[in-house]
This record gives structure tokens, sequence and C-alpha cells, in this order.
């Protein structure tokens, strides 16, 4: 990673313990990691950091989200229709990159990140469009 490292919040690949991670900030010569979706900080050598990659991203995203659903921290509500993809918010930019992952995973035929696309999209909508 370069010297001056990534901004806050931005999503890292640790490679020596193989996880992605938040960038928090710095403490001395180390970077300060929290796993996606909150939970206990690390420390790790800036040159072991990569930017995470879109797979990366949505992987961890979806296993934050899988996360607090198992725990209960997201409170009941009707089921939606899992028969059909969720419809984004027009002009909405997190809605739209996460209509771009789902169709970046359609056109390689990946139909688990697509569905995983599709989780998120609708935890989001949910979470900022109720």
């Amino acid at each position: 990673m370069e010297s001056h490292g990534p901004e806050r919040g931005a999503l890292v690949y640790d490679r020596v313990a193989c996880v992605v991670g938040e960038f928090r900030g710095r403490a001395g010569p180390y970077a300060m990691l929290r796993p996606v979706g909150g939970g206990r900080e690390w420390q790790a050598d800036p040159a072991d950091l990569r930017p995470a990659t879109p797979a990366e991203r949505l992987s961890a995203g979806v296993r934050a989200a899988n996360d607090r659903a198992r725990a209960g921290a997201e409170a009941t509500g009707p089921v939606p229709d899992l028969s059909r993809p969720p419809r984004p918010v027009p002009h909405y930019v997190a809605c739209a990159l996460l209509v771009r992952e789902r169709r970046e995973a359609r056109e390689r035929f990946d139909r688990s990140a697509e569905t995983d696309a599709n989780v998120l999209m609708r935890r989001h909508l949910s979470r900022d469009h109720p």
C-alpha cells in the first residue's frame, strides 16, 4: 500500500489474516483495521494490505449482514418477494453500485455473487429506504 495509506473506512485485504477489514487509521507503524460490520480492531503491517477486490467487498458485506441477522440485530418484517431481484431506488449511488455488482456477476455467470448482490440490495433498501 502507499505510505500515506487508504482513506478511513476503505475496505482492504489483510494478506496475513486472510480477511477483509475496514481501515480505521494508523497507530504508530501499524494500520488499524476492524471487521466489516464492526467488531474488535486489529493491527496490520501496511505492507501486508491491498485494496479489497469487488468480490471480496461483496463477500465481506454479505457475511456482515448474515452475522447481524443471526444475532437478531435487525427487526423482522414481512418476507420480501424473493422470486424477483430487488428494484433499486433511482439516482441513488449505493443502489447503482449494487446493481452494477449484480450485472457484472450475471455477465460472469456467477450466480452466487449475483445472489449476494441481491441480498445486499434488499438489506440496503430495508435499512436506507424503508
